[in-house]
């Protein structure tokens, strides 16, 4: 890609322009996107003109949307040199990203499993991804489409793969059974695959099936229900407690006293989600108060900012929580990451 050149604009004209040239036709068509819907993209959430003639493309707008738009092609194209693709969400993402001025600081963040990486699409999805390199224990908290398990999934199976851990161990609270997996017809597996199928979706997405099927069967990837965690060290292992906001507070300490020896512990749950029966307090909601001054804990906060699925989920979750404020109920959430003994930005 060419140097970005700065025109001059007309007197007395507020506006920004800038023009880029991408030296590759054909990474510059992809970079466009099927009828330049990704430069759509760009123009409607940046409130920028873009045209293009060629594979050259003319930036116009405020200097501040400009050069966001500009950060945002040049991240883009030099994802598609690299070999990766370039999709609706990535574009998103990396608007997101270069408007928090985060995008070049937080490119070494990037998730590697041999031919597939995941990069962070928001800056608390970037804080979070430092929370679980930095951290033993890390709480990831908020709405759904944030990507808490998801990105908790990409870095146990990162660390898999480089042969830093022996093992991933991923949990949830069966509460739907109420934990009485016993008296589900069919064995074991049928009785609590179904409540574990969000995560088994996340390993699939990762590895090639043939992997997930052989490292299952092996036993370096385990997934079961939190009732069968008890009486276990977990030591050189990933482990994920997925849903933790269903779990009591005797299955909380439970859980996180399992941790052993050269393991990562991440537990992901949303507050305003609490399927537990009425009058049980959530043990995720009382872990936040109880390890709020635990040394090498580190809980980072979602907001509906950092919906990475459809567009009109972050506006469902958004309008669920201003409906949860008029009433007074519901969690609320604050945006970063709060640790013990450090600035709450997690440098």
């Amino acid at each position: 890609m060419k140097a970005p050149h700065q025109a001059e604009p007309a007197t007395g004209t507020p506006d920004k322009i800038l023009c880029m040239e991408f030296e590759d036709n054909r990474l510059a068509m992809q970079l466009f996107g099927s009828h330049h819907n990704h430069l759509t993209r760009i123009e409607q959430q940046l409130d920028v003109t873009i045209d293009t003639f060629g594979n050259q493309v003319t930036l116009t707008g405020s200097a501040d949307s400009v050069d966001v738009a500009r950060n945002v092609l040049g991240h883009l194209y030099g994802r598609l040199e690299q070999g990766h693709s370039v999709s609706r969400q990535e574009v998103d993402g990396a608007v997101r990203m270069a408007a928090a001025a985060g995008l070049n600081r937080d490119a070494a963040l990037e998730v590697r499993i041999r031919h597939r990486s995941v990069l962070p699409r928001s800056p608390n999805q970037a804080a979070y991804l430092k929370a679980i390199d930095h951290d033993e224990l890390v709480f990831g908290l908020g709405p759904a489409g944030t990507g808490k398990t998801y990105l908790a999934v990409a870095k146990a199976v990162e660390r898999l793969v480089n042969g830093e851990v022996d093992r991933i161990i991923l949990s949830r609270p069966a509460v739907e059974a109420g934990e009485q997996l016993g008296f589900l017809p069919g064995s074991m597996r049928e009785k609590v695959d179904p409540y574990l199928r969000p995560l088994y979706d996340a390993l699939y997405d990762m590895l090639p099936a043939p992997q997930v099927v052989k490292r299952l069967e092996s036993g370096e990837i385990e997934v079961a229900p939190l009732a069968f965690m008890r009486g276990r060290t977990l030591a050189n292992a990933f482990v994920i407690l997925d849903e933790a906001q269903n779990t009591t507070s005797v299955q909380m300490k439970m859980f996180l006293t399992r941790l052993g020896e050269n393991a990562r512990m991440v537990v992901t749950g949303d507050l305003s989600q609490v399927d537990l029966p009425k009058g049980t307090r959530s043990g995720l909601r009382h872990a936040l108060e109880v390890l709020e001054s635990v040394e090498g804990v580190a809980f980072v906060h979602f907001t509906d900012r950092d919906v990475v699925r459809h567009p009109l989920v972050s506006r469902i979750v958004r309008a669920y929580e201003e409906a949860e404020d008029r009433l007074g109920v519901g969690a609320r959430y604050e945006t970063g990451v709060s640790k013990t003994g450090d600035d709450p930005a997690h440098d």
